[in-house]
């Protein structure tokens, strides 16, 4: 599961100890609610279906493709027609990409279930699966797996409500976004999530 309350709640003071910044932003917000996500296939495949459209958009397909079957169960979407899939709402891309992530479950060539511990590492192993970019392996280690210093400076929203918390001209470029999160090591994870929370938005 992701960072519980009570770690989410350490990160973001400790971050608010580190940067005045953070702590003027904690008084006009408050602190982020917990966004906890079940480890496992489920989660990842959510993350497919929200790439570049609406949290609205993505849960309503998501509805639809309840329809097709079990969802926890990557053979569902291995077996399932490229007609469902799109008809569910999945572009052709898409039902790709859920598929090729149900094939390499199923034949364990992923396994979600042990994954390697360094969050690079890990990331690399899930974006070798087609469709998972680095924003998507980020998302779900940070939401599923909990780990503390996941940092997804490649977020739109990250970018943006980064520069605002640190009162920047401009938004700050995914490299820069990076690079001005290093002295917030190893609470990044909670940095992404109180950026999320002050911009007012939902991930998956």
């Amino acid at each position: 599961m992701g960072l519980s309350a009570e770690k989410l709640r350490a990160g973001v003071d400790a971050l608010a100890a580190c940067e005045p910044a953070f702590a003027r932003a904690l008084d006009r917000a408050g602190y982020p609610e917990p966004r906890l996500r079940d480890r496992g296939y489920e989660t990842l495949l959510r993350t497919i279906v929200g790439q570049q459209v609406s949290v609205a958009a993505a849960a309503s397909i998501w509805r639809k493709l309840e329809a097709v079957g079990d969802l926890t169960d990557p053979a569902t979407i291995a077996a399932a027609s490229d007609d469902a899939l799109r008809a569910a709402g999945l572009s052709r891309q898409k039902a790709g990409y859920a598929k090729s992530l149900a094939d390499e479950v199923v034949s364990g060539a992923l396994n979600l279930a042990a994954l390697p511990a360094d969050d690079e590492d890990a990331i690399a192993a899930l974006t070798r699966v087609k469709g998972i970019g680095r924003w998507s392996a980020e998302i779900y280690l940070l939401f599923a797996e909990g780990r503390a210093d996941i940092w997804p400076a490649g977020d739109l929203a990250v970018q943006i409500e980064v520069g605002r918390i640190l009162g920047l001209d401009a938004r700050p470029t995914e490299k820069a976004t990076r690079l001005l999160a290093e002295p917030w090591r190893p609470h990044r994870g909670a940095a992404a999530i109180f950026a999320w929370h002050h911009y007012k938005i939902a991930v998956i």
